[in-house]
């Protein structure tokens, strides 16, 4: 197949691989993105972290208690314009008081007089209410576009603010090693299993490693065994003591 200039350059903009190679991967993986992604890694030529594609659409998140939104507009100017801030506030505080339904329908009752007033399209994107758990803390970040909800069985909700907080700046993929979906591990397998034959390690030798690189994937993308921005030399896990993490829920827009 053709694969055009435009794919070409969202690949290289999630990869940092030169134009040409993206070019011959997009061309093996059929002009699959996520394909030509692990086709980079398995070459040695992508990291792990550069499959996450970048959003293009500006907005803002809003948190009220347990409740967390995500509006998206045309443009950071409009993100940034006071009426729309109040508007994503607004939906999630009614996603609080009446759930995920309840901040829909009251987007769709206001939408068209917000796109006319401010002169772009809207999309709630994503809304949710997080249940389980004794204690909640949250935290957006100053530019409205990173926000998230934690939710703790025990402690306090400064601690649960401070993983949030985490949450927001190290963007985990689970709360838990052992939450790693299955997928994400076999499709992690495969690429360790190419990247050592390549490098050339011997066959009895290359499952062992690769459980090695696996146990350290799923630590590494886990929450609570995450080193603590504020404090490095504990984990999550042990700042939180005997706090159990229930559960968080982190938008980016």
């Amino acid at each position: 197949m053709t694969v055009t200039a435009a794919q070409t350059k969202e690949l290289r903009d999630k990869t940092g691989v030169g134009m040409l190679t993206c070019m011959k991967a997009l061309e093996e993986a059929n002009g699959d993105m996520d394909k030509a992604v692990d086709i980079l890694r398995k070459k040695g030529e992508a990291k792990a972290e550069a499959k996450a594609s970048r959003e293009t659409a500006e907005g803002r998140v809003a948190i009220s208690g347990r409740a967390i939104v995500k509006l998206l507009c045309e443009t950071d100017f409009v993100a940034k314009n006071e009426k729309f801030q109040a508007l994503v506030e607004e939906l999630a505080k009614k996603a609080e008081t009446d759930g995920v339904d309840g901040a829909k329908s009251h987007f769709e009752s206001v939408q068209k007089d917000y796109v006319q007033e401010i002169g772009e399209n809207m999309k709630l994107d994503q809304a949710e209410v997080v249940e389980g758990g004794s204690v909640v803390g949250s935290y957006v970040h100053s530019n409205g576009k990173l926000g998230a909800i934690v939710i703790l069985d025990g402690g306090t909700e400064m601690q649960a603010k401070d993983v949030a907080m985490h949450a927001v700046a190290m963007n985990p993929l689970v709360a838990n090693p052992e939450d790693v979906p299955q997928e994400n591990i076999n499709k992690e397998k495969e690429i360790y299993v190419d990247q050592l034959k390549a490098e050339g390690k011997p066959a009895e030798i290359i499952d062992k490693i690769v459980e090695g690189k696996v146990k350290k994937y799923c630590v590494e993308r886990a929450l609570s065994s995450q080193p603590f921005v504020k404090d490095p030399s504990q984990t999550i896990s042990q700042y939180l003591g005997d706090a159990k993490l229930v559960k968080f829920v982190r938008y980016e827009v």
